[in-house]
């Protein structure tokens, strides 16, 4: 039986890589500290490939034909895509891919009924992927990376009940599908509110994402699932804020665990508010109605 040994979430705001050296120092520490930790907890998990979760901007299908989940298959990832290197600041970078896992996990949601598309060609990376791959050391540390770009924009998209049954049916596969001895680490990345070019372009629902960071952490997946509804997210900012439903699929992959944020910060020119969460694998809560 194959073990999840690492489950995160965390934001990816295109300012955190471009425009963070013109940050306010108590901002510069909370992105610090919450990606130092998460880097360190990964290269700790000696995980043998790590599955990303994370919305598409529009960049790689279009929206008469979106997919709600498109796998990347590639056997090595490349990113930024050149359109958007100016927008998020960051060096390019490589990142090992699996084919291999990307095909199994293709095959093994399928027979789960999870119906999600996949592609050969090297997918179109934005802040989506970029952000944690480079604040978390990604890129240097080796571990072989399959993406997975979701629908977070184009309706109707899959809810936070649907999201759930996804994860659930993610950790099924892992612990059933894949090799008995491998270690498998998985990171929603998305978030937190933010209203992309919206008329809100500016605000950040600082009280929203407080709540929400402490939810996710507090392992209650039950009220999770009942209060996250997409209404929620969409008045705490149209088009971005629903990005935390990648968070939602790890969550359904893990069940009720507790976790730990390493601090919550704004800053105007991040247009986004920024905190992380990081799951403990080794520990368990009593089962709930959500996590069943």
């Amino acid at each position: 039986m194959a073990q999840i040994v690492f489950a995160a979430g965390a934001p990816h705001a295109p300012g955190l890589i471009g425009l963070l050296e013109a940050a306010p120092p108590d901002v510069k520490d909370v992105v610090a500290t919450t990606y130092r930790n998460l880097a360190e907890a990964i290269a700790e998990a000696k995980a043998d490939v790590l599955i990303v979760f994370a919305n598409d901007h529009l960049a790689n299908s279009r929206i008469r034909t979106y997919p709600d989940f498109l796998i990347g298959m590639a056997a090595e990832h490349r990113g930024p895509y050149e359109w958007f290197k100016p927008w998020i600041g960051c060096e390019d970078y490589t990142v090992k891919g699996s084919p291999e896992i990307a095909a199994a996990l293709f095959n093994g949601m399928s027979k789960r009924g999870i119906r999600m598309f996949a592609q050969n060609e090297n997918l179109k990376f934005d802040d989506n992927i970029s952000v944690p791959v480079l604040l978390t050391n990604i890129a240097g540390s080796g571990i072989p990376m399959v993406p997975v770009l979701q629908n977070c924009t184009v309706p109707p998209i899959p809810d936070q009940y649907r999201c759930y049954d996804v994860g659930k049916a993610l950790g099924d596969f892992i612990r059933n599908d894949l090799p008995a001895d491998m270690r498998v680490a998985l990171l929603g990345s998305g978030g937190l509110s933010h209203e992309p070019g919206g008329a809100r372009y500016y605000f950040i629902d600082e009280e929203f994402d407080r709540w929400f960071l402490d939810l996710v952490a507090s392992g209650d997946h039950e009220k999770l699932l009942r209060e996250l509804t997409l209404e929620k997210m969409e008045a705490a900012g149209s088009g971005g804020t629903a990005e935390l439903l990648a968070w939602v699929v790890v969550l359904g992959a893990i069940g009720s665990r507790p976790g730990k944020n390493f601090g919550y910060t704004v800053h105007k020119d991040f247009k986004c508010g920024v905190g992380g969460v990081l799951w403990d694998m080794n520990a368990n809560m009593p089962r709930q109605r959500a996590a069943v």
